[in-house]
């Protein structure tokens, strides 16, 4: 779990790098007027809610994975001791 998480983490951060290099680049683009403000702000805008799905969309299918993990790996779950513990009560 600690590799999963980790994983993420750096592709939470390579995201972010390769976001502040297409702003540079757009800026620069912006200065010599080969894109206007507006434009530029939609695609920056544009790029990062695709992030954010695209995050959400990861953290969801690795949550399933654990889940079907767990389920073959016959693991109790925190739902499962739970219910033990208010039957034995």
């Amino acid at each position: 779990f600690a590799m999963l998480k980790e994983f993420l983490h750096v592709s939470l951060g390579g995201m972010v790098v390769l976001k502040e290099k297409i702003e540079e680049e757009l800026k620069i683009l912006e200065e010599k007027g080969k894109i206007n403000t507006a434009d530029a702000k939609n695609f920056i805008d544009s790029i990062s809610q695709k992030g954010k799905d695209e995050d959400e969309r990861i953290k969801t299918k690795i949550k399933e994975m654990l889940k079907e993990v767990i389920d073959e790996l016959g693991l109790a779950t925190k739902k499962d001791l739970e219910e033990l513990v208010s039957k034995r009560s």
